[in-house]
């Protein structure tokens, strides 16, 4: 394997305490050094292959010029769905993984709703054994709290847990049952694992499509209310306080569930949550001004512009511990319907990052060592990863932006196999260009001037 010299680019590295200029040094698949870069004007240069000997091996690293860029850790995605086994149509192992690369993640943890669930041995091997033979990232399966999904009961999660699953979730279904809910906690104590829970009560949301509010009242849709979520996330905050297990509250999204996490922080509760990018720059109004469309259809739906200043605000204080992108990819057909009759959900990965820096790190709501925070230290900590860090020797996974980079949201150009997303045609600034995986060079964005 080749090794890299990253050199001259603002590295951000939170959990080391590293923000400024600093060469990179990777060989043999780990970060070997992190010097200061030498003071004074640099001149930018495109990639420099490695020179080579008389005898033909290279005599030193490859060098590559990243002044301007910032490097960071490389990107954890907590919450996305790869769809395989058994919805191919929609993704593979293979395209969501180049879709998280072309994203800027060098890790994603997958969530168990496929056909059939992942809530045994067997599909967990299967995806790890995939993902080895055709992912380009890293890939962490997440199994099934219940047995099928079905809520009734838990599923073999230590097979789980010892084949490589990294967490535990019904993800797409709430886990309804308060005594399951309360087993799953106290039994994945013994793991030290999450309990990831999709936080709805079903009695309150069926048959919504979008949230409750004045919006779907104009629009004539059936409305999901807030309440819906926070219900069910007072609840799942008390069976953790009860059990002293680890809760997880996935993509968050009203201003009442927030509340309820931030007071059971200080009960000492064990609990963390996430949020979309989405939730945090769209809100209910962009239904209305999409006329309909189904690409602003997802679920937990988009929610109040009070809602999402709360989002902000739990990011500023640290409620919101990680931004997860809840990569959600459907066939064209299944998704262009009538709003009513489409799926939930939307892609992501490819998306991300220009939507963080854009609208969030230059709109001055968040920081560059925050946005690493969020994209990568923390999701790795909740999950338990050695990822999230370039210390010396920690494995090579880094992630190169381009903060001055404008480029328009082009869903032809995708790597996943599915377009659907609200975002086409948004010109955003802050694109990832370079995602290294273990040393290796996984991903390079076409038409970047370094």
């Amino acid at each position: 394997m080749a090794s890299l010299l990253l050199k001259g680019g603002r590295l951000v590295d939170p959990a080391g305490g590293r923000d400024g200029l600093f060469d990179l040094l990777i060989a043999d698949g780990r970060v070997v050094s992190v010097t200061p870069a030498k003071a004074g004007p640099r001149t930018k240069a495109p990639r420099q292959p490695p020179r080579r000997s008389g005898a033909g091996r290279a005599s030193g690293p490859r060098v590559i010029d990243v002044s301007g860029l910032i490097v960071c850790p490389g990107l954890v995605d907590m919450h996305v769905h790869l769809r395989d086994p058994g919805q191919e149509h929609k993704e593979i192992i293979e395209t969501g993984t180049r879709a998280a690369a072309a994203g800027g993640f060098t890790s994603v943890a997958c969530m168990p709703n496929t056909e059939p669930r992942n809530d045994g041995l067997a599909v967990t091997e299967y995806i790890v054994g995939e993902a080895r033979r055709r992912g380009v990232v890293n890939v962490f399966p997440i199994g099934c709290v219940s047995k099928g999904g079905r809520g009734e009961e838990l599923a073999e999660i230590g097979d789980m847990v010892r084949a490589g699953a990294v967490a535990v979730s019904d993800d797409g279904a709430p886990v309804s049952s308060s005594h399951l809910m309360r087993m799953a906690l106290e039994y994945t104590r013994i793991f030290e694992i999450p309990v990831i829970d999709h936080c709805e009560d079903r009695s309150l949301s069926s048959g919504g499509v979008m949230n409750e509010g004045p919006s779907s009242t104009m629009l004539g849709l059936r409305g999901i209310p807030a309440a819906s979520e926070s219900v069910a996330v007072a609840r799942d905050l008390a069976l953790a306080e009860l059990t002293g297990g680890r809760l997880h509250v996935a993509h968050i999204s009203t201003r009442r569930s927030l509340d309820e996490v931030r007071r059971a922080r200080h009960r000492d509760v064990r609990v963390t949550c996430e949020v979309t990018p989405h939730h945090l720059v769209l809100t209910e109004e962009d239904v209305a001004k999409s006329q309909y469309d189904p690409n602003t259809k997802m679920n937990p739906p988009l929610r109040s512009e009070d809602d999402r200043q709360a989002l902000l605000e739990g990011l500023a204080d640290g409620t919101i511990e990680a931004i997860a992108t809840d990569h959600a990819p459907h066939h064209a057909d299944e998704k262009l319907q009538e709003f009513d009759d489409a799926p939930f959900g939307i892609v992501g990965l490819e998306t991300a990052v220009p939507l963080v820096m854009d609208r969030l790190v230059r709109a001055g709501h968040i920081d560059l060592r925050r946005m690493v925070e969020l994209l990568s230290v923390n999701p790795a900590r909740i999950l338990g990863l050695k990822k999230g860090s370039l210390a010396q020797g920690a494995d090579a996974d880094v992630t190169i932006i381009d903060p001055a980079l404008e480029a328009k949201v082009d869903p032809a150009r995708f790597q996943s196999r599915s377009r659907n997303t609200p975002f086409a045609g948004w010109r955003l600034r802050g694109w990832p260009v370079l995602t290294i995986v273990g040393g290796r060079i996984v991903h390079e964005r076409a038409g970047a001037s370094r």
